[in-house]
């Protein structure tokens, strides 16, 4: 059975899907809904087609980019084959039958509806993404197909957490050069010359500051749960080696 974290407020079908309920093995196990690893692409298939049903939408319209932690948005009119998305961090749709998936292990999937002018958005913000504002970039692609900022609400996903999420000075200093005010947001670290990062709080103030008219949140640190998410930390943390990761869902109704 398919297990995943939901956000009343959003108001349209979505998911923010955890490890578990898939058909992947090892070091995949079991969700697994990444394209682009080594797990056998029937199992990511399979582990993609339960995703979206999870939420009652076709897995024939389930769409993906090729996400590379950069601010561009695709509006998507149609659906493409799976593992040929554009390369871009976020999508939005104005078109029933999409539906539009986030992967990730560890940076934030962002979900965003308007419900009254059906429209949907998705992000992937890792803090390279979210510095170069793809968030922002996501309200923006909305609002030019109709969306209202004062209606959007914006759920923040899984993510790896503040006190797992020990970071340097190429970060710190990245993050506070897009704006000093943020610097709130480190917190001491473990080691000399390291902090602990909130990318979830950054997630927020970043959303706050679009104007948008909610922010919701389906908490969980993915670095600590080890049972239910992929993590690209905690891999890190163990030498390397394979890693899956979880998708999170968005479609219009």
């Amino acid at each position: 059975m398919i297990d995943m974290l939901h956000v009343p407020s959003l108001a349209v079908p979505h998911g923010f899907m955890t490890r578990r309920g898939g058909v992947s093995t090892g070091p995949y196990a079991s969700l697994n809904c990444s394209l682009s690893g080594q797990d056998s692409r029937e199992a990511v298939q399979e582990n993609r087609a339960r995703a979206a049903r999870a939420i009652g939408a076709d897995p024939g319209g389930l769409v993906g980019v090729t996400q590379v932690h950069g601010p561009d948005v695709v509006h998507v009119t149609t659906a493409w084959m799976p593992g040929e998305g554009p390369r871009a961090d976020a999508m939005v749709t104005d078109r029933p039958g999409l539906a539009l998936g986030i992967i990730t292990a560890d940076c934030g999937p962002v979900l965003f509806a308007d419900a009254t002018a059906g429209v949907i958005g998705a992000s992937h913000a890792g803090w390279r993404g979210a510095v170069a504002g793809v968030l922002e970039a996501t309200v923006a692609a909305m609002v030019a197909l109709g969306a209202v900022p004062g209606r959007i609400v914006a759920a923040i996903g899984p993510c790896i957490g503040q006190a797992s999420y020990e970071v340097g000075p190429d970060l710190r200093d990245a993050v506070l050069a897009a704006d000093p005010d943020h610097a709130g947001l480190f917190g001491p670290g473990q080691r000399d010359d390291r902090w602990q990062f909130d990318l979830r709080g950054y997630c927020r103030v970043r959303l706050a500051r679009s104007g948008i008219g909610g922010i919701d949140d389906a908490a969980a640190d993915t670095a600590a749960e080890e049972d239910r998410f992929f993590s690209h930390r905690r891999r890190t943390l163990r030498g390397g080696g394979p890693i899956g990761h979880q998708i999170s869902v968005i479609a219009l109704g």
